[in-house]
């Protein structure tokens, strides 16, 4: 009986994560200037602990199109890298350096996969938004990223 309830407890854990609640972490307004001089405002959810970081959009079923999520590492960080196990929904990953320029685009992450999608230089933040978004907006390498307490 003790090892079919053990049994029980590992493969019913995976599907209690899935049905826990997001976290409610603190919001904060981010605009992308582009070349051509146009300004892409979202609402950032920050993450900035481990376990945030460690988290990030895993579980979620949708995101608002002005919505995003921005991981800060507190400083310039080489070789950050990420993966899409437990996240649902196909994302664009923006590398941003410390002055606050988009650096390197990882567009339509797959979702659910572990395979590890890492930036080729040294960033201070990455901003998660919707699959495809970056390309829709005309969001390039170079662009500005304003930050608004």
């Amino acid at each position: 009986m003790r090892r079919l309830l053990s049994l029980l407890v590992v493969l019913l854990l995976p599907a209690l994560a899935w049905a826990q609640p997001q976290p409610t972490l603190p919001q904060s307004p981010l605009s992308i200037v582009t070349a051509d001089g146009k300004t892409h405002r979202f609402t950032v959810e920050l993450a900035v602990t481990a376990d945030q970081m460690a988290r990030g959009m895993m579980f979620r079923r949708t995101m608002a199109p002005d919505a995003g999520m921005l991981f800060d590492y507190g400083r310039t960080t080489p070789g950050v890298a990420f993966w899409m196990k437990n996240t649902l929904i196909p994302l664009d990953m923006i590398f941003i350096d410390a002055a606050l320029t988009v650096r390197y685009i990882h567009a339509k992450a797959v979702p659910l996969s572990e395979r590890n999608i890492t930036s080729p230089i040294d960033v201070r933040y990455v901003l998660e938004i919707i699959g495809g978004d970056a390309a829709r907006l005309g969001i390039a390498i170079g662009d500005k990223v304003e930050r608004r307490p």
